[in-house]
C-alpha cells in the first residue's frame, strides 16, 4: 500500500472513531491508545511506519468498541489488529 493510500485509510477510520466516540454506549477511554500516539492522518511528515502502526493500533480499538467477546467476528478482529500493531512498532 503506497502512503497516500494509508493516509486515506487512516483518515477513514479516524471518522468512524469519531462516530462512536459520540455514541453514549461507548467507555471513555476507548481510544486513549491510538491517543497517545499523536499520529493523525494530517501529519503527513510522519513515517509511512508510524501512521502503519497508527491504523492497527485504531482498528483495534475499533474492533474492541463493536465486539461482545473476544470470540466474536470483531474481537477476532480487534486480536489481529493487535498482533499487527506489535508487528507495525517494531518496525518504527
Amino acid at each position: 500500500m503506497h502512503k497516500d493510500e494509508l493516509l486515506e485509510l487512516h483518515e477513514q477510520m479516524v471518522t468512524i472513531m469519531e462516530y462512536f466516540r459520540e455514541q453514549d454506549d461507548v467507555p471513555t477511554g476507548a481510544f486513549d491508545a491510538y491517543d497517545q500516539l499523536d499520529v493523525d492522518p494530517s501529519h503527513v511528515h510522519k513515517s509511512k511506519s508510524e501512521h502503519k502502526h497508527a491504523v492497527f493500533v485504531l482498528g483495534n480499538s475499533l474492533a474492541d468498541v463493536m465486539s461482545d467477546d473476544e470470540f466474536s467476528e470483531a474481537g477476532r478482529i480487534g486480536k489481529r489488529m493487535e498482533e499487527l500493531a506489535d508487528d507495525a512498532e517494531q518496525k518504527i
